[in-house]
């Protein structure tokens, strides 16, 4: 009887610490980029880049940027299309830049731009 005691008191601790864990990752992730992304779910989209050229005509940026890993993608400099020509308004080449690049009916684009601090 004590046995099936302690195997109850065992797997109720063991599911407490395995629920408690996700909020402890979530709160760390949120606090581990002092100049990255805000959130957990930013961390996994956002990526770091600079500015290279802007053609507002074309709605084209071409981006250095680090790894994008939902696309599988490693560091090197390509060129995007901006999703809105909005997204490109004040930028200036060499700005850093956190961004996020979706692929749509084929073409890589940029659905959101933010200056680095």
């Amino acid at each position: 009887m004590k046995f099936l005691n302690f195997t109850a008191g065992a797997g109720l601790l063991l599911g407490t610490l395995l629920l408690a864990q996700p909020s402890w990752a979530q709160d760390h992730a949120q606090h581990s980029h002092a100049h990255g992304p805000a959130s957990a779910a930013e961390a996994q989209e956002l990526t770091s880049g600079e500015v290279r050229r802007i053609d507002m005509g074309t709605r084209k940026i071409t981006i250095r940027h680090g790894e994008i890993q939902h696309l599988d993608m490693p560091p090197m400099t390509m060129v995007f299309t901006a999703a809105d020509p909005a997204l490109l308004a004040g930028l200036r080449v060499g700005d850093a830049i956190w961004f996020v690049a979706q692929q749509e009916q084929g073409r890589l684009m940029v659905t959101r731009i933010e200056r680095a601090p």
